[in-house]
């Protein structure tokens, strides 16, 4: 009978969180520098790792401008489907869709800002990176090349 009394409440919690902006991570996110065999090269990439709820959540919402060669990796583990919108991200990105073995499965170029248009994996995939829009092409990043980084066991020495 006590449950009848606090359902309402719960209910009421439950929609406000839903509806919830994301919070940033309470502390700065750790850095990592990805590799990828381009056609023209190598490619360095200095990426904040999203590897929990939170953090992954929230992404580069809120950014007004993100650096040449940086991003964020969304560390998920172990494979899965994912999709990823553009609430609350106020510059075009590129995602960068990687299965657990390293290899690029997508791109999805250009986001949009603000979109609440879902962009999915095609495949189960480990990571997505996200980088400045356009900054795939321009880079030569296609699928089928491989990312090197400690997250698919496959990491190389940077310099």
């Amino acid at each position: 009978m006590r449950v009848s009394y606090f359902l309402p409440l719960i209910m009421l919690v439950l929609s406000v969180s839903a509806n919830a902006d994301p919070q940033p991570p309470a502390k700065p996110l750790p850095h990592t520098v990805l590799v990828i065999d381009t056609t023209a090269g190598e490619a360095k990439i200095d990426v904040e790792v999203a590897a929990d709820w939170r953090s992954q959540e929230y992404g580069l919402m809120n950014r007004k401008s993100l650096p040449r060669r940086t991003g964020m990796i969304f560390d998920f583990r172990s494979p899965s489907m994912t999709s990823f919108w553009m609430k609350n991200t106020l510059i075009s990105l590129d995602m960068i869709f990687i299965r657990e073995d390293g290899t690029i499965s997508s791109v999805a170029p250009d986001a949009v800002p603000m979109s609440l248009t879902s962009i999915p994996s095609t495949e189960p995939v480990r990571a997505v990176l996200e980088i400045g829009g356009g900054e795939a092409a321009k880079l030569g990043i296609y699928p089928g090349q491989k990312v090197h980084n400690a997250i698919f066991g496959n990491a190389v020495k940077t310099h």
